[in-house]
């Protein structure tokens, strides 16, 4: 989209490509008449704060309106106010369509969020472990109406762990809070909740992203925020920290901005990644991110084999343990750890076709598909022939990427009466074809929201088998 515009008038500030998304969600997306002046754009949106420029959309060619402008302005609450306020008005007594007004994505994103987005009224912040809720709301309540606060605690001590989410009925008064809000509680703005229809799915990924983020405050989750950054002065000795913590989940850093993509791309090189998220703050360019292994031998071979990791060339990352609230200070596990995780290394680096294929404590050589999961799956069970009338099929969802077919088959059988599993050519779905109803059942209540070699998978039923009866047999 060419976002080249007309210059702001009155010689005021004009940000430049680089400060476009700072702070983050200070520029407003609009859709507009073709015909609309920005004179009038600046006239409608000014009483919502400092505008640092205005810029409508033209045809390179005719250099005609597309209907399609920009208004940046100098504060996040600024922004979101003016999106609260203006979506679906109309602009004079002349223009009878409204216009639509939303917060623009930094320009690497193509998309743009609703105006009830919940990633613009959540935030999360650290605080004393003293505090409750009722603390929580107090503090927070001065910046808006407050829909909840929630506190992070240990599963099993119950103590806080010092971090908590508020929600805000308004993404304004959530801006307000982040901007105005004590340093100290280094608040960002938290990444939406999974929005799925089925209460346990959802249980199953707000655990996830408790268990992700829950860590102690003594790590510094931003050590870009108010102080110099020790993760970038010295690789070396921060490697050897005597009392260091160690965990299944690692805390990224760089000072460049990076994707979940490119960090799943970089962590998974070391086998056993299950889950990895990227947090932003609100207060600088730098990436901070989470990821999770499955084991602790895994996360820490990839803390000493990625800590100092060039990305992108000239660029170091960051890379230390999150604390759980595990006895991290047991010498003997830690012994047994670095042994494995040393054994794991040296199988790397001696055959390096092993990378993705490698299991603990099993054989390099076998022929049984690997799984990786937390989940408890049945034994293996013969598959049904293939001429057995189907009584159940299963639709299955795969995030970020399917899963090969013998991996779906050694998981699927083991719920008994499979008569086949397949993949839908170029999409991330999949079925999986039962004779029996409770077989189906049962896969869905174990398999579904579960994530198995890193991939989560959605798990639900497909058509009746009379509809089935009725479709095309699929050939791929």
């Amino acid at each position: 989209m060419d976002e080249a515009g007309s210059c702001a008038s009155g010689g005021g500030f004009r940000p430049g490509v680089d400060s476009l998304d700072e702070p983050p969600n200070s520029r407003i997306f609009l859709v507009i008449s073709k015909y609309t002046p920005e004179s009038v754009l600046r006239e409608r949106f000014s009483p919502f704060g400092e505008i640092q420029d205005i810029w409508v959309v033209r045809d390179k060619h005719t250099k005609e309106s597309k209907g399609i402008a920009f208004v940046k302005f100098a504060r996040s609450s600024q922004a979101c106010r003016a999106m609260e306020e203006m979506h679906g008005r109309c602009l004079g007594p002349n223009d009878t369509k409204p216009i639509k007004v939303f917060i623009a994505q930094s320009r690497s994103s193509g998309s743009h969020r609703d105006v009830e987005d919940e990633e613009l009224t959540r935030i999360f912040v650290m605080i004393p472990k003293s505090y409750t809720e009722e603390d929580l709301r107090e503090k927070f309540k001065v910046y808006g109406d407050i829909e909840y606060c929630s506190i992070i605690k240990n599963k099993v001590t119950g103590e806080s762990k010092g971090l908590g989410y508020v929600r805000y009925l308004k993404p304004s008064q959530a801006a307000q809070a982040i901007e105005n809000c004590d340093r100290s509680f280094r608040a960002i703005l938290a990444e939406p909740k999974n929005k799925a229809s089925e209460s346990s799915e959802q249980d199953y990924y707000n655990n996830m992203r408790q268990e992700t983020l829950g860590h102690e405050p003594r790590v510094n989750m931003f050590p870009f925020v108010g102080e110099q950054q020790p993760e970038f002065s010295s690789f070396e000795k921060n490697d050897n920290r005597g009392q260091e913590a160690i965990s299944k989940r690692l805390s990224v850093v760089s000072r460049v901005p990076f994707t979940e993509e490119q960090l799943f791309s970089i962590f998974d090189i070391v086998p056993g990644l299950e889950y990895c998220e990227v947090q932003r703050d609100p207060y600088s360019n730098y990436g901070h991110g989470v990821v999770q292994y499955f084991n602790v031998a895994s996360a820490i071979y990839a803390k000493y084999k990625l800590h100092g990791f060039q990305y992108p060339p000239g660029n170091r990352i960051g890379v230390s343990f999150i604390d759980d609230g595990s006895n991290a200070t047991d010498l003997l596990r830690k012994m047994a750890t670095q042994m494995v995780a040393a054994q794991l290394a040296s199988m790397v680096w001696n055959n390096p076709s092993q990378q993705q294929f490698l299991q603990f404590g099993g054989s390099s050589g076998s022929q049984l598909p690997q799984i990786q999961t937390d989940v408890v799956l049945p034994s293996c069970k013969k598959k049904a022939p293939p001429e057995t009338p189907v009584k159940e099929r299963l639709f299955i969802v795969f995030n970020p990427h399917p899963l090969p077919l013998d991996v779906l088959e050694d998981i699927f059988c083991r719920f008994g009466n499979l008569i086949e599993v397949y993949l839908v050519s170029g999409k991330n779905v999949g079925y999986a074809k039962y004779a029996d109803r409770i077989s189906a059942n049962d896969a869905i209540t174990t398999l579904h929201g579960k994530i198995l070699n890193g991939v989560r998978l959605k798990v639900m039923l497909a058509d009746s088998p009379r509809e089935e009866s009725n479709k095309r047999q699929r050939t791929y």
